[in-house]
C-alpha cells in the first residue's frame, strides 16, 4: 500500500474541497463562474465541475471550518488573499483532525500517527 503524505492529501483533497467551497458560496452571493473562476485561480470548467459535485465531493467541512470558509469567501471577494485564505483553512483542517482523518482513511502504517498535528 502506498503511503500518502499529509501535504500530498492536502493537495489532492483538502485544497480542491476548499476551492469547492470557496465556489460555491460565491456563486450564492452573485459572482458569474468567469468571475469565480478569476478570483480563485482555476477555470470555468473546474468551477462547473465543482457545481455539479463531479470534483472534490469526498470532504465535508466541519462546522467551525465551514463558518471559517465562508469568513474567507467575504475577505477574498473585498480584495483580500486567496492564498493566505486557503492556507488558514488548511490549518484548521489540521487543528479538527479533518487531515488526520483522511490520512487514516488512506492507510497511515501506525494507526497511533498524529503527524499531521505536529506539522
Amino acid at each position: 500500500m502506498k503511503v500518502m503524505m499529509p501535504q500530498e492529501l492536502e493537495v489532492w483533497y483538502i485544497i480542491p474541497a476548499i476551492r469547492r467551497e470557496f465556489a460555491k458560496i460565491m456563486l450564492t452571493k452573485g459572482l458569474s463562474q468567469k468571475r469565480i473562476a478569476e478570483t480563485l485561480g482555476i477555470t470555468e470548467a473546474a468551477v462547473s465541475h465543482y457545481m455539479k459535485s463531479k470534483r472534490a465531493s469526498g470532504i465535508e467541512f466541519k462546522s467551525d471550518v465551514s463558518r471559517e470558509i465562508e469568513n474567507s469567501v467575504d475577505k477574498i471577494i473585498n480584495g483580500g488573499c486567496l492564498v493566505k485564505e486557503t492556507q488558514k483553512i488548511c490549518e484548521l483542517c489540521k487543528a479538527d483532525l479533518t487531515l488526520c482523518e483522511l490520512h487514516h482513511k488512506f492507510g497511515v502504517p501506525n494507526e497511533n500517527c498524529r503527524v499531521c498535528l505536529n506539522g
